[in-house]
């Protein structure tokens, strides 16, 4: 006969799957780890808050920088070490470029303009573009200028440099005070509101590279690249022959950048510009590699979460029907299908 299988409470909860907290515990990263997923992934950045942002930034650098300690001496002897180095180097250009360049009116004017106006027009006008038309870069590449500007700092306070125009010995040309240009915070009247010995590294050149880079590598027309790879050579040109930097303070300026992409490259794991264009839609984010799985909440609002089903136990068996000797002579053999035996009277009725 068959035996009923029957099972108890324990062994039915037992059976049940875990639960979707447990499974996603055991699945997924670290908390930590999905919060620091969760602010490498691009997002829309916000007008109104890039506009505060860059703007505390840049005042709050300004102020630093002209907060280092004007170290005169310090300053002068750091700038005749760069001279000699140079010259050691036999590449010590900056004064005949200097001298060259001012015998040519209209160019030296043209330069002095240079420096003082696209330094920040160009570097707004990249930003803007890349919060337009590269919304999902934005943030990686912004952090590329942001970090190169900080490390300056550290630049302009151990290493204080006079640039080669208040060398009173070197014959340097300052241009701004021969052409009478304005717009400079570097020389002239507005001198005094910038620190004049904070030359190295020269974030001429810094911002300079940082959007050449970035539009030769993003921009699509062949002669906007083109553009881009020649500004910060231009830069290098204007801020040498306007006697403003050494060819030197360009290389720190260099280092500075290349640090800048170096923080980007390990915060966001990929090079700024090989980020997605544009930002994913919420459905995309969530399967952003590192990202434990969420719960899904139900479809319709008013609608409450169903327990998992328990698993259904095996019906009891059919009792057989017992069989014997006895119940089977006593069988009709007309209801069992089988042959009939002759009985009494059974050929009177045939007949």
């Amino acid at each position: 006969m068959g035996e009923a299988i029957s099972r108890t409470p324990e062994s039915r909860t037992a059976a049940l799957p875990p639960p979707i907290e447990e499974r996603a515990e055991e699945a997924g990263p670290p908390v930590a780890r999905t919060r620091l997923a969760r602010l490498r992934a691009p997002r829309r950045p916000r007008l109104w808050f890039e506009v505060l942002l860059i703007a505390v930034s840049y005042w709050t650098y300004s102020l630093i920088r002209n907060a280092v300690p004007a170290h005169k001496d310090t300053a002068l002897r750091n700038a005749h070490w760069i001279w000699d180095a140079e010259q050691s180097l036999g590449l010590a250009v900056e004064r005949g470029v200097n001298h060259g360049v001012d015998s040519v009116t209209w160019l030296i004017v043209g330069m002095n303009y240079y420096y003082a106006t696209l330094h920040f027009v160009v570097t707004i006008g990249v930003l803007v573009w890349l919060y337009r038309w590269h919304p999902g870069r934005y943030a990686a590449i912004r952090l590329v200028l942001f970090a190169t500007t900080g490390v300056a700092l550290v630049g302009f306070f151990f290493f204080p440099l006079a640039p080669p125009r208040l060398m009173p010995d070197m014959d340097f040309i300052d241009t701004v005070l021969v052409h009478r240009t304005w717009g400079s915070l570097a020389s002239g009247n507005l001198a005094e509101v910038s620190n004049q010995y904070a030359a190295m590294p020269s974030m001429h050149i810094g911002w300079s590279t940082w959007c050449g880079i970035t539009i030769a590598a993003l921009a699509r027309p062949r002669w906007v690249k083109t553009l881009g790879v020649l500004y910060p050579v231009a830069t290098l040109v204007v801020i040498v022959a306007t006697a403003n930097h050494f060819w030197l303070d360009a290389v720190g300026g260099l280092i500075c950048l290349s640090f800048g992409f170096a923080v980007a490259a390990l915060w966001y794991a990929a090079s700024p510009y090989r980020l997605p264009q544009h930002i994913a839609s919420p459905v995309a984010r969530r399967s952003v590699p590192g990202r434990a799985a969420q719960p899904q909440a139900p479809a319709a609002t008013g609608q409450t979460a169903r327990a998992p089903a328990a698993p259904e136990t095996d019906p009891p068996p059919a009792t057989p029907l017992a069989s014997g000797p006895a119940e089977t002579a006593d069988a009709d053999p007309a209801a069992t299908g089988g042959p009939t035996a002759d009985r009494p009277g059974s050929a009177a009725r045939r007949s």
